[in-house]
């Protein structure tokens, strides 16, 4: 496998990363550099550590596991995504009071943008490919790719106010839903 293909593969696996990134950086979640750095490094250690899990388990547990990671991953983005447009729909003023660039948020999020990237792991070991440089370039493009997702979601979040929590919230749920009928 040569450098290009791994690259393409990296940014196809960013995708997901980078649609929560830009929906909570609009909502105003990314407003300091604790938050961005967060974000942007949970992101992309996942998304580099799901392929090395993969890779190592093999093929018969992630075979198992992966009949049902699109509905683990749907519950995942739904539940935080639901919490979000509940948030932007609220009248009072006030935005979800859990950052979710901190704790289990960021963990789950985490998780459910990169279940994916297990099976892309599985498909390495199965074509003997050495895994530690794909590993390592999966982990920084999507740092860098959720990197500018935010610095545009908080231009937008500059520009449209709270009612991006509510797109926020939508992008989240829609990536579930996405992941769900793929």
């Amino acid at each position: 496998m040569d450098t290009i293909d791994i690259l393409i593969i990296a940014l196809a696996l960013a995708m997901d990363a980078a649609a929560v990134s830009l929906g909570a950086a609009s909502a105003g979640y990314a407003g300091n550099k604790r938050a961005v750095f967060r974000l942007a490094f949970h992101f992309g250690l996942f998304q580099a550590l799901m392929p090395l899990l993969g890779y190592f388990l093999g093929i018969s547990f992630v075979s198992y596991v992966q009949a049902f990671a699109h509905w683990i991953a749907f519950a995942l983005l739904l539940f935080v995504g639901g919490r979000m447009l509940i948030s932007g729909m609220d009248k009072t003023g006030e935005t979800l009071k859990k950052d979710p660039s901190k704790g289990m948020t960021m963990v789950v999020l985490s998780i459910a943008v990169s279940l994916d990237a297990m099976a892309v792991g599985v498909s390495f070991a199965m074509m003997e490919v050495r895994i530690w440089m794909p590993v390592l370039v999966i982990g920084l493009v999507t740092s860098a790719v959720s990197w500018l997702a935010i610095m545009i979601g908080r231009r937008l979040g500059d520009l449209f106010g709270k009612s991006m929590e509510i797109v926020g919230g939508l992008v989240l749920v829609g990536i579930g839903i996405r992941i769900v009928l793929a």
